[in-house]
């Protein structure tokens, strides 16, 4: 079974409704079509309703069953902008939350903090920023978190079956220090749970256990003995090269044991600048495919997509955001 067959399993047993912010957009609508149209889900659209609808006659989409909800013409607005004038806590008037929630992406956040939705889908025509920044401001991060990070998924199909990688944080946060680092991992390891992993986690570096000396040698093996502090259960082991977390020769051969050295399925950069290269060049040159950005941390699951997404990637994104919920 592959992996969306069993995320597709689980999702058909246990009814979960998703928000799209862009409900316009093609991509978005042929995605929707083939949600519905496969039972999987149930869909929110943000946007005019006779618009959402025109477009997705033109577009040869089906979306009966998916509600439209319009900002400008939602009954449940004033709630909504007194729920949010609270959150906001002093920092936003109501004329403001107003203005705010007229936008598909702080109305679609707001619709999943308020139980109309579990989980929000965002960001083909816009920013990453568009989508974390209502997420943080509404939904916030989870008890005991203090940032939101991401990680990706890689899948490598072979016949017969795949082979599954978490990789993290590849897109949110640019230096992570040492705490931050914990946090990375530790989402990142729950992530991977949830995509069949049974996370081993190697800490990133150029050193391998001292080999060499910097600033980002000694913060990833700080990282990682603050990590089994935290959290004793997680297999996990740093620093290590990569050649060293998945290559139990060379592991053995730089003298590293345990669970994790050679055979790790769970990888933590040191910066965004090692996880972007990192995860691109797997996907690239491994022959990968790579989901993700899978935002972490956060009271509810809220994602983001490449404004370069065709309409695959936004359905396989939907099944991703409603698994984590």
């Amino acid at each position: 079974m592959s992996m969306f067959d069993g995320l597709i399993s689980k999702l058909k047993e246990e009814s979960r409704t998703i928000v799209f912010t862009e409900g316009t957009d093609r991509r978005i609508l042929e995605a929707t079509s083939r949600l519905l149209g496969s039972h999987i889900m149930d869909v929110v659209l943000v946007g005019n309703v006779e618009a959402v609808k025109e477009a997705a006659n033109s577009y040869g989409c089906r979306i009966d069953g998916a509600e439209i909800l319009d900002p400008e013409t939602y009954e449940g607005m004033d709630e909504m902008v007194n729920t949010m004038v609270e959150l906001r806590k002093g920092k936003m008037t109501a004329e403001q939350c107003k203005e705010s929630l007229l936008k598909g992406n702080y109305f679609g956040t707001m619709l999943v903090k308020m139980g109309k939705a579990d989980c929000l889908l965002g960001g083909a025509t816009y920013s990453t920023a568009d989508t974390v920044r209502p997420a943080l401001q509404l939904i916030k991060t989870k008890p005991g978190n203090k940032i939101v990070s991401s990680c990706f998924i890689l899948v490598h199909e072979f016949v017969g079956g795949d082979v599954r990688l978490a990789m993290g944080d590849c897109a949110i946060n640019i230096d992570p220090n040492e705490d931050e680092l914990v946090e990375i991992a530790v989402e990142t390891a729950k992530t991977a749970e949830i995509f069949g992993i049974d996370p081993r986690v190697a800490m990133l570096s150029y050193s391998t256990k001292g080999s060499g000396k910097g600033d980002t040698v000694t913060k990833m093996a700080n990282a990682t003995a603050k990590i089994k502090e935290a959290a004793p259960f997680l297999k996990v082991d740093g620093e290590l090269q990569f050649d060293a977390a998945v290559n139990p020769t060379v592991a053995e051969t730089k003298h590293v044991g345990g669970e994790v050295a050679g055979q790790a399925n769970t990888f933590i950069f040191p910066n965004i600048n090692a996880g972007n290269i990192g995860y691109k060049i797997a996907q690239r040159l491994g022959n990968c495919a790579a989901y993700g950005p899978i935002l972490q941390g956060l009271n509810a699951p809220i994602n983001d997509l490449s404004r370069g997404c065709d309409a695959d990637e936004v359905y396989k994104m939907a099944i991703i955001t409603a698994a984590l919920s």
